[in-house]
């Protein structure tokens, strides 16, 4: 194993980053176990969703490119993260070159970045399906969500791309950096260098402002505007169709910003093991929950899976 500094213009560039994860917390084998089992389910749930938006055509809406899209981050959030943490703590693999480490914290940033903006998207669809029904297909068309989303994902990889360029120039004194979570975590890196990582410290700051805070105002702002929509509307009948048609969307919202608003606004008082949990949880469980959650509580997407299902047995392709 060769341990010496890479050096390249004057940065002294580690040759591994070691990933501590959790220390003291005995039985820990059980929980890697359990959240190989929901990284499963979440890959079969999410693959299974957009299976059935590709096939069913009434399901070529607007909205459902925006729920396809967060089905398809969920799986690169889950896949970025949770092989490389079973491979780093159940086979003990923990020592992880520089720029495989840097590669890591890019995908890992850039799914999670995504899925907050997404999450916003449907927000602004509910908004104007609600809000403003009588000029929804006129604003929320094919070639605006696409737009829209295609937007957010070049957001999002710009942000990282400069967070990661900016993590790239700083030197680090150590031949093995020892980073205090279960992934190669941004905030750890430049807390670990010895030059001046000023802008990083900036970009930490940024970051979740932009990432989750903007996103966050949006959807409060959006339902806001959809509850004192729903107190005019004098059909309780109307009234409960349009609740239902947001349930789902806020129990997504709330099992993705709870956990990771908590943690990073108690960033300084919660230990470390408390933070690697919240936010392991974060990148496990809200992936596995969203397909679970659509399917079970929207009308539309039941009755398109009926559907296929019904056509799949009585009608079976031919072989």
């Amino acid at each position: 194993m060769n341990l010496a500094f890479t050096k390249n213009s004057n940065i002294s560039i580690p040759s591994y980053f070691y990933i501590s994860g959790f220390s003291g917390i005995p039985h820990m084998r059980y929980y890697y176990v359990f959240l190989f089992f929901v990284y499963i389910i979440s890959l079969v749930g999410n693959s299974c969703l957009m299976f059935v938006i590709i096939l069913d055509r009434t399901l070529h809406t607007p909205k459902y490119i925006a729920v396809f899209n967060l089905s398809l981050t969920d799986i690169c959030e889950s896949t970025a993260v949770i092989p490389q943490l079973l491979d780093m703590f159940l086979f003990g693999n923990q020592l992880i070159p520089y720029v495989l480490c840097l590669i890591n914290m890019f995908s890992v940033f850039v799914s999670t970045s995504t899925q907050s903006f997404t999450l916003a998207v449907l927000s602004f669809d509910r908004l104007v399906a609600i809000c403003l029904p009588l000029r929804y297909h006129m604003i929320v068309t094919h070639r605006s969500m696409l737009v829209i989303l295609g937007v957010t994902w070049a957001v999002a990889l710009l942000m990282v791309i400069a967070s990661t360029i900016f993590i790239s120039r700083l030197s680090f004194c150590r031949v093995i950096v020892i980073i205090n979570s279960f992934y190669c975590d941004h905030g750890p890196i430049y807390r670990s260098a010895c030059s001046n990582n000023f802008p990083s410290y900036v970009i930490a700051g940024l970051y979740p402002v932009l990432i989750l805070g903007f996103p966050v105002i949006f959807i409060i702002f959006s339902y806001t505007c959809i509850a004192v929509t729903l107190f005019r509307i004098t059909t309780p009948q109307d009234r409960q169709k349009a609740i239902k048609t947001c349930i789902a969307h806020l129990i997504v919202v709330t099992t993705f910003y709870v956990p990771i608003t908590f943690t990073y606004v108690l960033n300084t008082v919660i230990n470390t093991n408390t933070r690697i949990i919240n936010l392991s949880l974060t990148s496990a469980l809200p992936p596995m929950l969203n397909p679970i959650i659509y399917t079970l509580k929207t009308e539309e997407f039941m009755v398109s899976l009926k559907r296929l299902l019904k056509r799949r047995i009585i009608f079976p392709s031919p072989k």
